[in-house]
């Protein structure tokens, strides 16, 4: 498919609305059933419910949220093909039937890998209307364009849609951790997929070239934690195996304060006459010990802070 058929295919749907509400509890997980057979064996994966028929996935990637029930089967990303297929065999309650909807909170391949997989399993597939576009850059850089399913229902701000006994509402608040971020909410389950807007006690990845923006980040969060209720359990596309991938919105809060720190220390880093790689020998950033890691190549803190120096020194066209 060339780039012009695609773009023609991308720009196709969109839905408007608004909303969330309600409470939420945490249930023992359920083990998910072995990888059929010729796939990699994957990372340990379990399904964990949470309240009204919601829960989340963990596998290799980014966590799979859902919904399944007798009326609906709703998923939240599609990490990569073999855990993807592991996600469709243990789904609880799915039997043979489709999914009515999956949606992918981003572009990034550990959120839409699995779409191969899951595209013949379900009724559409929902991102941001500028998701596929970046799938498409991303994915002709790295040579993987023919392995790419791209979203088919695309919305601008909002998408909100009645699925059996639930509402699920997308929304988009704007460039962030990429330039297509989608927050999900079951709106009667108080249960809020964020996506990667929301990496629990780690060094983030944040995409520049993706369309992302970390003071737009920080806004957005702050947006979430404004507008969403209090009470909502919030799920988290990565963390810290001490806190997981499930909390509150304090979690948003601690990890924005973490970004408005990063961009005060670059800052003020700049205005004292100190070059990019003078910046990008901090190890770990103050306050923030929950974060820290060993220098190396598993810290992201040098990304982060060369990042936050890109946006801070970009001129008006960036």
């Amino acid at each position: 498919m060339n780039r012009r058929s695609f773009l023609v295919r991308a720009t196709a749907f969109a839905f408007a609305g608004s909303c969330l509400r309600s409470a939420v509890l945490a249930q023992a997980p359920v083990r998910a059933s072995d990888a059929p057979s010729g796939l990699p064996a994957p990372r340990l994966t379990e399904f964990f419910p949470l309240r009204r028929g919601v829960g989340y996935f963990t596998g290799r990637g980014g966590t799979i949220g859902w919904l399944s029930s007798s009326g609906a089967l709703v998923a939240v990303d599609t990490q990569f093909p073999e855990t993807a297929s592991q996600f469709l065999a243990g789904l609880p309650g799915r039997g043979q039937r489709k999914l009515d909807v999956v949606f992918n909170t981003h572009h990034h391949g550990d959120h839409t890998g699995g779409n191969p997989i899951f595209k013949p399993a379900c009724g559409m597939i929902v991102a941001q209307r500028k998701v596929p576009f970046f799938q498409l850059r991303a994915a002709e850089r790295v040579g993987n364009l023919a392995s790419q399913v791209f979203a088919d229902t695309l919305f601008d701000d909002t998408w909100r849609h009645e699925f059996g006994d639930e509402i699920v509402t997308a929304q988009y608040f704007g460039p962030a951790h990429t330039g297509g971020d989608a927050v999900i909410s079951f709106e009667k389950a108080n249960v809020v997929h964020m996506g990667d807007l929301v990496f629990n006690r780690i060094y983030p990845v944040i995409d520049l070239p993706g369309g992302g923006s970390i003071r737009k980040w920080i806004g957005a969060l702050e947006t979430v934690a404004r507008d969403y209720p209090a009470d909502a359990i919030y799920l988290y596309g990565h963390a810290n195996s001490k806190f997981g991938v499930s909390g509150s919105r304090g979690d948003l809060l601690v990890f924005r304060d973490y970004l408005s720190a990063l961009l005060s220390h670059v800052e003020k880093g700049i205005a004292a006459g100190k070059t990019k790689a003078q910046i990008m020998t901090l190890e770990n950033m103050p306050g923030f010990s929950d974060f820290h890691l060993p220098p190396g190549k598993g810290n992201r803190l040098p990304a982060n802070l060369e990042a936050a120096y890109a946006e801070l020194t970009a001129g008006p066209s960036a």
